[in-house]
């Protein structure tokens, strides 16, 4: 279990200690997760030692929308184009193959969670609790209003758009109108991190995770739970050790589901009973992927795990990339790839885990979640507003 440093204590302190100048809880909150738990890093980042290159990687593209500030955004891909969105409004169309743009429109308030695409519809949602839905030529179709800010990126699934607010929320809302089908409400605990993690829709099931290490399954057509399972168990003395929040998403594969918690465990759920297959004590705020029959995961402190599907154990960690904020590992066959706080792309062998090829993209922190164009390539998005395509040549 990754620990808080005495640093990261006294931020807390210096937190709370703000509180008269926060206008509602939700303020506060946000105002802790942001200062312990925030973009600066708590220890040193590890200085990247020379490696001997297995693979060639380099940017086939890059292009710039705004800035993001606070906000975490994940493009989107679909049938050769990715949507991207930005902080500051924007919300724009780009060739895969070239980055060239298809359009850019500015949604007129601020955006804080994006981008879905399904449907033909490309979702974002704001600060205020908007949902805006526009059509795959730029077009507006409609805007649906909720109940708090939309921190992540909506889903479409059967005629719905899934949508989950920063209170705990997740809407069903019709993807032809807007208008609501059905809500899931939950109760979080008194303090819990400020978190972008979204959900993952798979036959029929809405899988999420919350405050506390809960993962919970709802039905897709009615908002109805089927099943909560305890990913962690929160531990210690204090509130803030006894955080251990899924602030990442889960991933479906096959039977299972995996989820991972911060100050917690990562699990193998099973998806039609919620009962717990294996589990074991990993920390994680960035989350996993898998693929073929390996399960990669980011640790908190910055160490990449790979892991067996089936019982959990490990195939090998690297540990060179210590507190650099890595981003949730996306498998590409022989390499995983790792984004950082400073901007680079690192490459790891699928075998062994070692470093076999890294690209520098900017200044800026890469967000949590790259997103594949193909076998080969991927996209990511930095917190400036840059946006590139990273080629395996």
């Amino acid at each position: 279990m990754t620990q808080l440093t005495k640093k990261s204590k006294l931020l807390l302190l210096c937190s709370l200690i703000l509180l008269a100048s926060c206008s509602t809880i939700t303020d506060l909150k946000t105002d802790i997760s942001e200062r312990v738990f925030g973009r600066e890093a708590a220890e040193p980042l590890e200085p990247l030692a020379e490696i001997k290159e297995a693979a060639s990687v380099g940017i086939l593209w890059q292009t710039k929308l705004g800035s993001n500030g606070i906000y975490d955004f994940t493009p989107a891909v679909d049938a050769g184009y990715a949507y991207v969105a930005s902080a500051e409004g924007e919300l724009s169309k780009l060739d895969v193959t070239s980055g060239a743009q298809a359009w850019r429109v500015n949604v007129g308030e601020k955006l804080t969670g994006g981008v879905g695409v399904g449907g033909s519809l490309v979702i974002v949602g704001t600060q205020k609790g908007v949902v805006y839905a526009y059509d795959i030529s730029g077009k507006l179709q409609w805007k649906s209003r909720l109940s708090s800010e939309v921190l992540s990126a909506p889903k479409y699934f059967d005629g719905l758009v899934i949508v989950r607010t920063g209170d705990s929320r997740i809407y069903g809302i019709n993807a032809d109108d807007g208008s609501r089908k059905w809500v899931y409400d939950r109760t979080g605990p008194a303090l819990s991190l400020r978190s972008s993690a979204g959900v993952v829709v798979d036959g029929g099931a809405v899988y999420a995770g919350f405050a506390g290490g809960k993962l919970v399954s709802i039905r897709a057509d009615n908002g109805k739970i089927m099943w909560e399972a305890s990913v962690a168990q929160p531990k210690g003395v204090t509130e803030i050790e006894r955080i251990a929040d899924i602030t990442s998403l889960p991933v479906v594969d096959g039977p299972l589901v995996y989820a991972v918690a911060y100050q917690g465990r990562i699990a193998a759920v099973d998806r039609s009973t919620g009962r717990i297959v294996w589990n074991r004590d990993i920390s994680s705020l960035s989350g996993l992927s898998t693929e073929d029959a390996r399960i990669f995961v980011s640790h908190a402190i910055g160490s990449v795990y790979a892991l067996d599907y089936a019982t959990g154990k490990t195939f090998w960690r690297q540990a060179g990339l210590k507190n650099r904020q890595l981003t949730a590992p996306l498998a590409m066959h022989a390499l995983i790839a790792v984004g950082d706080v400073e901007g680079y792309v690192h490459f790891l062998s699928r075998e062994d885990g070692a470093l076999s090829a890294r690209v520098k993209t900017g200044d800026s922190q890469i967000m949590p979640i790259m997103t594949s164009i193909n076998s080969n390539t991927l996209l990511v998005q930095s917190r400036d507003g840059g946006v590139y395509a990273i080629q395996i040549k």
